[in-house]
């Protein structure tokens, strides 16, 4: 069976140079690589669920540019929003594939992005991220606060 992008975990399209998904499996990177993307950004924590450990030199072997903001599921930290907006900033101009391990902690970080950085409407992209799932307290928590000290 050929796989494409599509078969990795809670994978979603954001736009043209903006793709987002829960944690690919080793065999699925060439598959990244393959639809054109030049950034992986690793959002999970070395011991999330599926993490590889050598991750960083499999992204790089491919030559893709790689970023690791390891990011606590249960406290979310607005130092690390910082870094992942600086880094989505940087990289603007270039394709980036953005995973954890559900593509919730992405989906959360890429909506505020998508809201305070490009200023896009909260509602659009609101709906991305209720693609993937409605964020529980801690997570509601950290989006109000990002939102209110914009």
């Amino acid at each position: 069976m050929v796989q494409s992008i599509e078969s990795i975990k809670a994978f979603r399209q954001i736009s043209s140079h903006l793709g987002t998904a829960g944690q690919p499996l080793a065999s699925e990177f060439p598959l990244i690589q393959a639809a054109g993307y030049e950034v992986v950004i690793n959002l999970a924590l070395p011991s999330s669920t599926g993490a590889i450990a050598q991750e960083s030199e499999l992204v790089q072997e491919l030559s893709l540019v790689y970023v690791a903001i390891p990011v606590s599921w249960a406290a979310p930290d607005r130092q690390d929003l910082n870094k992942f907006f600086e880094v989505m900033k940087e990289l603007s101009n270039r394709r980036i594939f953005v995973h954890c391990a559900a593509n919730m902690r992405v989906s959360v970080f890429v909506y505020l992005y998508r809201v305070l950085c490009l200023g896009l409407e909260s509602t659009v992209a609101k709906a991305d991220l209720e693609q993937i799932w409605i964020p529980n307290q801690t997570w509601s928590v950290f989006i109000e606060k990002a939102l209110a000290t914009q």
